[in-house]
Formats: C-alpha cells, structure tokens, sequence
C-alpha cells in the first residue's frame, strides 16, 4: 500500500515539473533574440545546410510545377511557398535567430559607435 503511495506521489511530482519545465520554456520567446554560442554553431552546422538542399529542392519542384500553376494562376503563391520562404528562412535571419528577418543590430551598434565618437570630438 505504501510503495502504491509513493508511486502515485512520485508521478504527480514529474506532471506537476514537467508542466512547470514547459511554461517556462514558452516564456522565453521575445523579439531580440541573443542566442548562445549552442545555438548558432548548431544552426551553422546543420539549419543552414539544410535550408540550403530545402531552396533548391523547392526551386527544382518550382519549376516542374510551372506549367500547372500557370494554369492554375497561382504561380506567386507556388513560388512563395517552394523558394521564397526556405530562401528567406535560409539567408535572411541572425545565426541562431528562430525568427526571420533582419535585426539591424549591426546598423544600430555602428549608429551608437558613431554618435560617441561624433561626441567624444566635439
């Protein structure tokens, strides 16, 4: 009866940590991303491959379907969704970033650089 108890105990305590565990990791979205150096080695090493073989494959399976998306009228969309979007996600996004598009962090660093220099000669 007691090791019944214990069990029960033990499986309420991993629900309860494991629900916890995935809150927490939900909670760690935001629109700056800064990732760690995992991160952006993994996503060197194997996303960007990866994104690479997905926007061609996409570009050949583009072409193959030409012909019945311009039947179709639909070709913007067929292009969007086979080339355009694995292309963005491959080349247009921080290396480790999750979210697509550019950052400016450089541009914004450089503009910083500059007014401090442009105040420290003043």
């Amino acid at each position: 009866m007691k090791v019944k108890s214990r069990t029960n105990r033990m499986v309420v305590m991993l629900f309860a940590s494991c629900m916890l565990v995935s809150q927490s990791l939900w909670a760690q979205s935001s629109a700056d991303e800064s990732p760690h150096f995992a991160k952006m080695a993994g996503d060197l090493v194997v996303a960007r491959p990866i994104g690479i073989v997905m926007t061609v494959a996409g570009a050949a399976a583009f072409v193959v379907s030409l012909p019945f998306t311009l039947l179709a009228g639909s070709t913007g969309e067929a292009a969007e969704t086979l080339m355009i979007g694995p292309a963005r996600t491959t080349f247009v996004r921080c290396l480790g970033c999750t979210n697509t598009g550019y950052t400016n962090k450089d541009i914004d660093h450089n503009r910083a650089r500059k007014a401090e220099k442009e105040v420290a000669e003043s």
